[in-house]
This record gives C-alpha cells, structure tokens and sequence, in this order.
C-alpha cells in the first residue's frame, strides 16, 4: 500500500501545494526558521512574523549575534517562547562550530533541533531522503495504515516513524523527498484534517485503510485532553507602577513559564508583587482589571493594580533576574508575553475619576 500513495500524494502537492514565503527558497536557515515557527502554530500567523523575522534576522550570524531580548520581542505574540530561545542558542552553536551541519543526523547536535526539524531541514533544503513526522504527518499516517496505537505514545511514535522512513525509502530516485515531506504534512492540514477530513478530495484516498473501514474519524488514536475547567489556575497580581512615562518592568529568569520575557511585576498579592522587584508600596492599589487566558496546561488568571511604590527597584534572586523601568510607548517593543501586552492594554484605558475608582484589596 505504502507505495501507491506517491504518486498521487507528489502529484497532489505539485498542483495544489500553498504559496508560503518559506517555500521560495532552499535556505536551510530559513526553513529553519519556518519550521519552528510553524510547530504548534498556524500558518496564517507564521507568514508575517517569518517575514519581519528574516528582514531582522536575514542570516543565522545575524540571529546570534542579536541580544536575547531583541530576538523575544521579535518572538512576542507567538507564544511557546522555549522555540526562540532554542534558535537564539542554535544559531549561537551554529557559528561557534562553523557552519550549520550538513546531514539529518548532523543536525541533530544543534541545540533546540529535534528529529522533525533536522528532517524538515536536510530534505527541503539539500534533498535528503530523511523522514519527518510532525501531527499532521503522524494523522495522515495513521489513518492511511490504520495505526491502532496512540499516536503520541512511544509505540505509535515508534510505528509512524517507521512508515514514514519506508516511504521515503520507496521514493524513485528522481522525485524530491522535500515535496514528499511537505505534501503529507500540506495534505494533513488541508485534506485529511483532524475532523471532518474531506475525502472526496484525498488524493490517496482509494489506498486508506482507515476510509475503507470507515473510521477515519475514529483514527488517529490520542490521549483524551483535559478540559479547560480541569485545567489547574495559576493566579497572580501584576503591578502597573508609572513614573514619568515610564513603566516599572521585570524579566523572568531564563528558565520556565515566559522565560526571558520582560512582564510588569508579580506575585501571589501586590505586596508580593512588590517585594520581588525591591519595592514597597505606598498607600491602596486601584484595580485595572483582570486578564484571562488558558494555555495548554493551565489557567491564568493575572489581576492589574496601578500602585504607587518607594525604593530602589532591585531583582529578587529566584524570581527575576532584572528589573528596569521603560518608556510605556516602548513596552511592546520588548519581549513581552501576549499576557503582559494583554495587560498594558488595560492599564491604557480611560480611567474613572480617582475618587471613583474601585479600590483593590
């Protein structure tokens, strides 16, 4: 079965494959960049940041030589901000041993590149016939040869590998494995969606044992997901100290939940929030609002309080590493979290008169 699906899958993809920037060139920095943009995040999102990225980062030099906080801010609205990080310090690596690897396997001892993305790179930018399975890849899989075992566990991981590793070995010695890479992963996104899939338009559709049996709805198997209300809250206070113009930032240690990333200060209450900066408050706080949002394995739930403070703001060892202030028009030139520019939207709106405002507790 495995190989009756070329042809039709390459022939598909030629003639309907998306237009992406990423596409237009064979620039392994570049599908580099693409790649880890594109890992949990939609496309139509990626093109415009992909885009301003390259003509700030146009070479893998130019991405490690730029400070850390230049590279977030360039991130700032992406989310999962480990993936810039992991190319700051790849890019790093990169330079500091002379070039990027050539090979998949190669590839694999730059920090921050896993299997898919060394995959990605060697096949779309040097013709390498290396495998790569990404979700949309492991779903088109799993139904094609109807994979019984969850997908996300080590066997179903184990077993998609495989399949597709058979594939690309299969590939006649003139087709290019980077249009067999991308047209599973351009047919998992468009044709053989999570739900619904349109079949009627599946290019392989006559070789998928999952639509002959008819459970192409019921592959791939996967873990059931938590629901948002089982999801535990992460609940916090963030201070909006102005002075001048000026906002009272702090950035997150490298390591963990926004790492790196600049956000206005927090803690459990507003004392707290204080304390963690070297401050200490001065008469009541007056609340702002309250910013929601659910990430993939938790809540939060952040509650802006306009403070005025005295002292010297220093970082709290363990929960910043630096503390500055910034011109508020400034602010979302930083690297900041979509929660924290979420936040500045608050404190930006038209305020009631002082007298009137509601008092935090």
């Amino acid at each position: 079965m495995g190989p009756q699906i070329l042809s039709p899958l390459l022939a598909h993809y030629r003639r309907h494959k998306r237009d992406l920037p990423w596409r237009r060139t064979r620039d392994p920095y570049a599908i580099w960049v693409s790649e880890i943009m594109l890992q949990q995040t939609r496309v139509a999102t990626v093109i415009p940041y992909w885009e301003r990225w390259m003509a700030r980062f146009p070479t893998v030099a130019a991405l490690a030589e730029a400070p850390l906080d230049e590279v977030l801010a360039a991130w700032a609205g992406l989310g999962y901000y480990s993936r810039a990080r992991n190319l700051h310090r790849g890019a790093q690596w990169v330079v500091a041993n002379g070039g990027l690897p050539r090979g998949a396997a190669e590839l694999r001892a730059v920090p921050g590149v896993g299997a898919y993305t060394a995959g990605a790179i060697a096949s779309i930018a040097w013709g390498e016939r290396a495998p790569l399975v990404d979700g949309n890849v492991a779903r088109v899989l799993a139904r094609v040869f109807a994979v019984e075992d969850d997908v996300k566990a080590t066997a179903g991981q184990k077993r998609i590998w495989q399949l597709a590793g058979e594939l690309m070995a299969a590939l006649a010695p003139g087709d290019d494995p980077g249009e067999l890479n991308q047209g599973l992963m351009e047919l998992g996104a468009t044709v053989c969606t999570p739900v619904a899939p349109t079949c009627l338009t599946c290019p392989v559709s006559g070789h998928c044992a999952a639509r002959a049996a008819g459970r192409q709805d019921a592959l791939p198997r996967l873990p059931a997901r938590r629901r948002e209300d089982e999801l535990p809250v992460l609940a916090a206070v963030a201070l909006w100290v102005e002075r001048r113009g000026q906002v009272l930032v702090a950035r997150r240690p490298a390591a963990g939940l926004y790492g790196g990333l600049w956000e206005l200060p927090q803690g459990d209450d507003a004392e707290a929030a204080a304390r963690a900066v070297g401050v200490r408050l001065t008469g009541e706080t007056v609340a702002l609002g309250e910013h929601r949002q659910t990430l993939s394995h938790r809540r939060l739930r952040v509650r802006l309080v306009r403070a005025a403070v005295r002292g010297a703001p220093a970082a709290a060892a363990g929960t910043y590493d630096a503390v500055k202030w910034v011109a508020i028009t400034e602010l979302a030139q930083l690297g900041v979290s979509s929660a924290t520019a979420a936040l500045a939207r608050l404190a930006a709106r038209p305020q009631p008169p002082l007298g009137k405002r509601p008092r935090s507790r």
